[in-house]
């Protein structure tokens, strides 16, 4: 006997039950939503660990094994990094409270003959450059970068209650998302009403987007920020873990990248008459953009990413302002499945939304131009 569908009054109580449990779901789940992502991507990019080891153990085993990988490769070096650069800020920020900052900049400046030529030149034009209250500003503004700095690295390091149960929270989640991905993503599809394909082909996006971006860029990030932080210790500056974490960030930047940070400090060893030490970290830097960002970058990510270089840019600038430091996944992903719906809707549903705006205006489709038609 055939089911009968059921009555408008009954669906339209179902599905408002049905989202508001889906709503209330979504605020429990909230206050993990971060490790959730995490986790989930994480368990991307290294489920081909678990499927080949996998192979030779238990579904469990596996999956613990990886998590321990996970952990060494990723969780150690972060505590590390969180507790060097709280010393190192804590130290940059004592720096610019306890000395005076504009002093040394205005000794720098007229010690350098160069700027103190380029100073004479502008006053000989009527252009006269305060130094003081430019060293002042500088000053200003170096406190307050370290005072962030600061303030960030030491919160992560002194909740270390709130860090661990994060990480602990993340390592269960991968466990069982290495085991069962397949299953909760079968398991959402068949909740979603959307064709399968969309389904799939959204989803795809989303793992190709993450892997290229934690991958690629992360590794590359990583290689130029810890290479650029090795060369400044060498070089003398100071705060190199801070440097090399400020470069390892901008290096997934796809129009400036790590040169935000590279070339002032070039021109800054260049006008303290360093032209040897100026010139070794031009080739560095070149060897970095070369190698590391055209070569390797490129390699690695390939043609995943199929953004304009501007909407790269503007994304994880924007994600970085809404999200923070994981704006820097958040933003391209939030793109990605904008454009990848924007795709699907093109494909799919642009006659079906066109046909519907005619028939609301009264117009039939011989009254449509071809130039009005449908692609």
């Amino acid at each position: 006997m055939r089911k009968q569908p059921p009555s408008p009054i009954v669906l339209f109580y179902f599905l408002s039950l049905l989202s508001l449990a889906t709503v209330l779901m979504g605020w429990l789940l909230w206050p993990f939503a971060t490790s959730i992502v995490l986790s989930y991507l994480l368990a991307t990019i290294f489920d081909p660990v678990y499927r080949y080891l996998n192979r030779r153990m238990s579904a469990q085993f596996s999956s613990l094994v990886t998590c321990a990988l996970i952990v060494l490769l990723i969780f150690v070096p972060v505590i590390l990094l969180v507790g060097a650069l709280s010393r190192e800020a804590y130290d940059l920020f004592q720096l610019t409270k306890g000395t005076d900052l504009a002093a040394k900049f205005n000794e720098f400046v007229e010690g350098s003959a160069l700027l103190a030529g380029f100073k004479g030149l502008l006053a000989g034009y009527g252009i006269r450059i305060e130094v003081a209250a430019l060293g002042a500003e500088m000053a200003k503004f170096g406190g307050m970068f370290a005072l962030f700095v600061y303030n960030q690295a030491s919160a992560w390091a002194a909740n270390i209650l709130h860090f661990m149960f994060n990480f602990f929270m993340m390592v269960i989640i991968i466990f069982f998302l290495l085991i069962d991905r397949s299953r909760l993503l079968n398991y959402i599809m068949r909740l979603s009403p959307l064709p399968d394909e969309h389904e799939k082909r959204l989803i795809s996006k989303f793992e190709e987007i993450s892997t290229a971006i934690l991958i690629g860029n992360g590794t590359c990030g990583l290689i130029q920020g810890v290479a650029g932080g090795m060369v400044f210790a060498f070089l003398g500056f100071s705060s190199p873990v801070i440097w090399g974490v400020v470069m390892g960030i901008l290096a997934f930047l796809p129009i400036v990248g790590i040169a935000l940070v590279m070339w002032p400090a070039i021109l800054f060893l260049l006008l303290q008459g360093n032209v040897a030490q100026g010139l070794g970290l031009i080739i560095v830097y070149i060897f970095l953009t070369l190698v590391v960002e055209y070569m390797l970058k490129t390699k690695l990510v390939g043609g995943t990413v199929k953004m304009h270089l501007l909407l790269v840019f503007l994304a994880i600038i924007g994600g970085l302002q809404v999200f923070g430091v994981l704006g820097i996944i958040y933003g391209p992903m939030i793109v990605t499945g904008f454009l990848t719906l924007a795709d699907i809707y093109m494909v799919d549903y642009d006659k079906c939304v066109k046909s519907i705006f005619y028939w609301k205006e009264g117009i039939s489709p011989a009254d449509r131009s071809d130039d009005e038609g449908f692609r």
